[in-house]
């Protein structure tokens, strides 16, 4: 009875309503400062400038020529080896199989979150270069010239956004050290490809990161694959093939 008594006092406090809800949203609101709010910002302070300045940052150069320097035939191969692998292309074998992985076990929730977030990530992408018409680098002659335009780098999105999804589908699951491990070092060799190739300012890698991260991220917020997902090879979850309450409320 005295239980009682104290929990209708809290709910008539909206301090303490405000407390609780917050102490029971703190991996979300976190999640939505750091994943989704932090790397958008990025990506319009670094949009602003080369808006304003198409040669962008003072650290572009330097850090391209310093890169440069390092060039050998041996890491010719293995650049232009990377860049074929990181292409947007390559990553659609992968995508796909999941897909039909996760179409084949009705787990609806989950494929909706992968077609939405790499189809988006393309989307933004070519919106963005089409927007921003910044030109390649053009400080020595590519071994693997370009001619579309450079920012952002679909090289870069493609990475950020395959090891987002990866993850989030391992998370649950021993999988996700190695996934993360493997997956930040191929984030960073396809980054360092494009760089050493000549066809990227490095703000064009930074902004590719920054947008398709927040972009991952802030589909999983809205989708919530996580609240079904355990891996790929588990029972189903009830939740991946019903809509959640408060997504009936919306649709009915």
């Amino acid at each position: 009875m005295e239980k009682e008594k104290i929990a209708n006092k809290e709910s008539q406090s909206p301090l303490s309503f405000l407390k609780n809800l917050l102490i029971a949203h703190w991996r979300s609101l976190l999640l939505l400062l750091i994943g989704v709010y932090l790397p958008l910002q990025v990506f319009e302070i670094l949009t602003a400038k080369i808006w304003e300045n198409e040669a962008g940052f003072p650290w572009d150069v330097p850090i391209l020529l310093a890169v440069h320097s390092t060039a050998n035939p041996q890491l010719d191969f293995l650049a232009v080896t990377l860049a074929i692998i990181g292409l947007p292309w390559t990553a659609i074998p992968i995508l796909g199989a999941i897909a039909i992985i996760l179409l084949r076990q009705k787990r609806w929730r989950s494929l909706a979150y992968l077609l939405t977030a790499s189809l988006g990530s393309v989307i933004i992408n070519r919106t963005a270069k089409e927007l921003m018409h910044r030109v390649r680098p053009q400080l020595w002659q590519s071994i693997t010239p370009e001619s579309s335009f450079s920012f952002p780098s679909a090289h870069a999105m493609t990475s950020i956004t395959l090891v987002a999804i990866l993850l989030f589908f391992t998370w649950a699951s021993s999988w996700r050290w190695l996934v993360l491990i493997l997956g930040s070092l191929y984030i960073i060799a396809i980054a360092w490809c494009r760089i050493y190739l000549g066809v990227h300012f490095p703000s064009d890698i930074l902004a590719g990161w920054m947008v398709a991260l927040g972009w991952t991220i802030g589909v999983s917020l809205i989708i919530k694959p996580y609240r079904t997902q355990k891996s790929l090879d588990s029972d189903r979850p009830k939740d991946e093939i019903t809509l959640l309450p408060e997504e009936r409320k919306c649709a009915g």
